[in-house]
């Protein structure tokens, strides 16, 4: 339960450094690699990155190349989905033979041979179809029987041309074959996901697998396929399909049935790891581009810990004035909220904490800023309670029934409140990439916690500090003393006595009330004033 669980968060790149990985394009011979297609690559790579749990990570282009600096020592399976094309393609098998491994070299005292002459390399009849043996000419016959499987990273086999056959071996370099054209491709795969290959009865075999979930003309393509490979059972190895990653042989199963729901299943030598990094991988795409790794290297922290610390300073400076802030302006009750941002500061802490230990979470210098910024955002929910709190004292109501009828206008304003700061954070989440996504996560997830501490803590704990005498006294220090905070009201039938006002100031108020009246008003008084001295007349 425990296992690799620490008591503090893991560092992101520019607090801790990482790893710096620089992906150089491998084209075709004369091709040219277009902005477009690095782009695309850096997208789906990021797309890679994160759904390994890696987070924090900085992926770009410099020049023609790819870069891509993760945090923390990089594992091997991270690696694997970066390096990694994860371009699929799905080809019949025309032939299969055992592996060779080791280029036989004629001997320095073996007479010269003559050039051997030059094989036919063009079919004697146009294929049918990616299963026909016409495909095999002589040239094709020969290059097969003498392929060194040991050299097939130099084979360029990632980017052989679809429409013709290609000479590859499986990825543990045990066995090679003769594979037809391209007949379907992962462009249309729109789904894959890892899971343990279960039997007809629902039991698990306890083996890994990939399973693939293809679009309409990805569908329509395998079932073509798959039908036509059924129907040749029993003529070894042609009725077998190549799964190819990258130019190397996943699994060349036999076609046992006709699959027509387009969702075929790829099994082999997999781990729940390695099934669900390939997975991931044919889920967000192949790589536009084959790349190849021109350097790995590990590089120090770009801010390192004096950011680190001065960032921590910075939040405690914060913190100080906020309570200095607190106190200052509700006395006693200001203990409540210091109390509350203590509790939110825990929860916080040992959220992103098991984050990063469960989830890969790492935490930035801006991730940090959001943290900061979070701890006004914290005590501006209790200010606004309090200040309802105060407005209902204000208004004659006991403490009792002032912090319940408070609590009912607060709440709503508190949600309207966080309901800004949280879209606010998502939206940035979403649509930024880099530090920023660190920054709008803090952020959200402070504003989370908040509403919870303060509906969980602080509106109960001011609902017990209500009922003590101390508090329900109106004690001056208390911070709810009702004279203080002008109640007009102080308990069943009592008001507030009014206070001696001075003669000179009696008569300005009333000359200042007779500007302010309406003209109704006026005429109403001077009704009021003729009538009155008519009746003395009389």
């Amino acid at each position: 339960m425990w296992g690799g669980g620490s008591w503090t968060p893991k560092l992101a790149l520019d607090l801790e450094g990482g790893t710096q990985i620089i992906l150089e394009p491998k084209v075709e011979s004369g091709a040219s690699v277009s902005q477009e297609q690095l782009d695309q690559a850096v997208s789906i790579i990021r797309q890679r990155v994160d759904a390994s749990g890696v987070a924090e990570a900085e992926i770009n282009t410099e020049g023609s190349n790819v870069v891509v600096r993760i945090p923390g020592e990089l594992d091997d399976q991270t690696r694997s989905r970066i390096e990694s094309s994860a371009k699929l393609e799905l080809r019949a098998v025309l032939l299969a033979d055992a592996a060779t491994n080791q280029s036989i070299d004629p001997s320095p005292s073996a007479e010269p041979t003559e050039p051997a002459e030059e094989l036919e390399s063009t079919p004697t009849a146009v294929p049918t179809d990616g299963s026909d043996p016409a495909w095999v000419t002589p040239a094709l016959q020969d290059e097969f029987d003498n392929f060194d499987c040991s050299t097939l990273d130099d084979a360029d086999a990632n980017v052989a041309p679809a429409d013709e056959p290609l000479v590859t071996c499986d990825v543990s370099r045990t066995a090679k074959y003769l594979l037809g054209p391209v007949e379907a491709s992962g462009e249309n795969i729109v789904d894959a996901s890892n899971g343990m290959v279960q039997t007809s009865t629902g039991a698990s075999t306890g083996q890994w697998a990939v399973n693939i979930q293809f679009d309409d003309q990805g569908t329509k393509d395998f079932a073509t396929v798959s039908t036509r490979l059924f129907g040749l059972q029993g003529q070894t190895p042609r009725d077998q399909f190549a799964f190819v990653l990258d130019g190397a042989v996943l699994t060349a199963p036999q076609m046992n049935g006709a699959i027509t729901d387009g969702r075929p299943q790829i099994t082999g030598s997999f781990t729940q790891e390695s099934s669900k990094s390939l997975a991931d991988q044919l889920k967000f795409g192949a790589l536009p581009l084959s790349f190849t790794v021109q350097s790995s290297d590990t590089i120090s922290a770009t801010l390192g810990t004096s950011q680190l610390q001065s960032g921590l300073i910075a939040g405690l400076i914060g913190l100080i004035l906020v309570v200095i802030y607190t106190l200052f302006q509700y006395r006693a009750l200001g203990s409540v909220t210091i109390a509350s941002l203590v509790i939110a500061a825990l929860i916080t802490y040992l959220t992103i904490t098991i984050l990063s230990w469960r989830e890969g979470y790492r935490l930035s210098l801006a991730g940090i800023a959001g943290l900061i910024v979070a701890i006004g955002f914290t005590a501006d929910s209790f200010i606004v309670y309090f200040e309802r709190v105060r407005d209902e004292l204000r208004d004659g109501r006991p403490l009792v029934g002032a912090v319940e009828a408070g609590w009912k206008r607060a709440f709503r304003t508190i949600l309207a409140s966080k309901g800004v700061n949280l879209l606010a954070a998502v939206v940035l989440f979403v649509l930024a990439v880099g530090s920023v996504k660190g920054f709008a996560y803090t952020l959200g997830l402070t504003t989370i916690i908040d509403v919870v501490v303060v509906i969980l803590f602080t509106h109960p704990m001011l609902q017990l500090l209500a009922q003590t005498r101390f508090f329900s006294s109106g004690n001056p220090w208390s911070g709810l003393d009702p004279n203080a905070l002008g109640a007009v009201y102080r308990g069943r039938a009592e008001f507030r006595k009014p206070v001696a006002v001075p003669a000179g100031k009696v008569a300005s108020s009333a000359r200042e009330a007779q500007k302010r009246q309406t003209i109704a008003e006026r005429k109403a008084t001077a009704g009021v004033g003729s009538g009155s001295s008519e009746g003395k007349e009389s």
